[in-house]
């Protein structure tokens, strides 16, 4: 079969439009055979619906040498009680961290927690979670999310982190702003996690995805973390950019301060050759019914990936 050099983007634009589309998204939860249907097709990028499956990979992430990171999956609540019940569960997994002596980061969409409703209750239940995560020996690390909530998530990270230096927040080598914001974010001790960036943007927002300028801008964001002792998780499952970076920093990768993480089941194997190879290593594991924009993100980055859905939607097993 032959594909057109346009299509790929084209789909990939069409599913991270889909992935923001909250009456879309309405509509097929609402649909038993729907929802059913987009169920199977989620399994391959989740650890399942319950806190519990996410925490039963945290002792297989060891296994393998690999640390954890946890998100219950979310994004874009409008109600203040759907925000607080959210938020709840985040609270009960850092609790259930705790008492289990299990060690993972917890991480989540401020918009998940409130910051839409109004920051100020963002900003209540983000602190309420980060004291949580504390007493759980660990730290939360704060999601991306379109660039039109950059400026939100990034003044909520600095008040957050007033309280909690320990916080980490994500960064997007995509935008076109994202190098003055790596400044700002790095005048807080906390880690940087730096990803390319699935959501929709334009190209006076942001670079295109899989470009050259794209690639250019991570490795020297990158570089600029690294080089400066600041802590950062290079998450990138990208093979090639991974063999520039370990090309160009060489053994100031290697340490406490860095930490390769990719996202569950999308990066196994290069994963697990990073911590043969003396690496930290941390796998992203996600959990929850409202999967929704993070399954369809993950299917945009590599639209081949909706040949794979179809076939899981004709088994309900996933290879």
């Amino acid at each position: 079969m032959i594909i057109a050099p346009h299509a790929a983007p084209l789909a990939a634009d069409t599913l991270r439009a889909w992935a923001l589309d909250e009456d879309l998204k309405r509509h097929v939860m609402a649909d038993p055979v729907l929802a059913q249907a987009a169920g199977r097709i989620a399994r391959r990028y989740t650890a399942g619906e319950t806190a519990e499956e996410a925490l039963a990979l945290i002792a297989a992430n060891a296994g393998r040498g690999h640390l954890t990171s946890i998100e219950c999956a979310g994004e874009s609540v409008r109600s203040a009680d759907v925000a607080n019940s959210e938020a709840r569960i985040f609270l009960s997994l850092a609790g259930e961290l705790k008492r289990r002596g299990e060690q993972s980061t917890v991480s989540f969409d401020l918009s998940h927690v409130g910051s839409v409703v109004s920051p100020e209750l963002g900003l209540a239940n983000a602190l309420a979670i980060a004291g949580a995560a504390r007493e759980a020996g660990s730290y939360i690390m704060i999601s991306a999310e379109g660039s039109e909530r950059t400026d939100l998530v990034l003044d909520l990270y600095e008040q957050i982190s007033e309280a909690f230096p320990e916080s980490g927040i994500t960064v997007q080598a995509r935008l076109h702003r994202s190098a003055q914001d790596l400044e700002r974010v790095m005048l807080r001790p906390g880690p940087v996690r730096l990803v390319k960036g699935a959501f929709l943007e334009s190209s006076t927002t942001a670079h295109a995805r899989d470009s050259k300028e794209l690639s250019e801008n991570y490795q020297s964001m990158a570089e600029r973390l690294v080089q400066s002792g600041h802590r950062v998780n290079l998450a990138t499952h990208d093979a090639g950019l991974l063999a520039s970076l370990k090309s160009r920093l060489g053994e100031e990768l290697h340490g406490g301060l860095v930490e390769f993480e990719m996202l569950q089941g999308l990066g196994t194997e290069l994963l697990d050759s990073l911590h043969a190879e003396g690496y930290t290593t941390r796998e992203y594991v996600v959990f929850g019914p409202e999967w929704w924009l993070y399954v369809l993100n993950r299917i945009a980055e590599h639209p081949e990936r909706a040949i794979t859905a179809l076939a899981d939607l004709n088994t309900g097993v996933n290879a």
